[in-house]
């Protein structure tokens, strides 16, 4: 069985993330979404929303789990049995940035990273975007999934 991790705070779960999970389960038999843990994070959107975002915006999609972890990605990896990474570029600074990441792991570990384009017209939407959008009063819905304006 191919078993991808897609991580991420998902802090909220945007429509480049939804088009990044809607890609890759064309190519694995299954994908665990895992939202990441920091304590020294602050979040806009509680673990369990962001959880229930994500759960809700694919509950019709058998090959998706959700998940959270905290530690370090390639030992979450190991412990449920997923020999790839799944990430999202939207342009080339997340290419260097997660290059850097997906060699260190693979240092680390046998887990391959995959990346995914984000298509054209979501490239610009980030999360950090879409909570400064949200925090300004300003419209957000063709940012994310409807499941997280229907819980908002």
């Amino acid at each position: 069985m191919r078993r991808a991790l897609f991580p991420g705070s998902f802090d909220p779960l945007t429509l480049g993330h939804y088009d990044i999970i809607k890609r890759g389960i064309t190519l694995f038999d299954e994908l665990v979404i895992a939202i990441g843990i920091n304590a020294d994070k602050k979040y806009m959107f509680t673990l369990q929303e962001r959880t229930r975002f994500i759960e809700e915006a694919f509950k019709d999609e058998p090959k998706i789990k959700v998940t959270t972890y905290q530690g370090m990605t390639v030992d979450f990896c190991k412990e449920i049995g997923a020999d790839f990474i799944l990430r999202g570029l939207r342009n080339p600074a997340d290419f260097e940035f997660e290059k850097a990441i997906a060699h260190t792991n693979r240092k680390l570990s046998e887990i391959e990273t995959v990346f995914l384009l984000t298509s054209s017209g979501k490239s610009y939407i980030s999360s950090s975007i879409v909570r400064d959008v949200i925090r300004n009063g300003g419209d957000y819905t063709g940012l994310v999934p409807d499941t997280v304006v229907a819980q908002r």
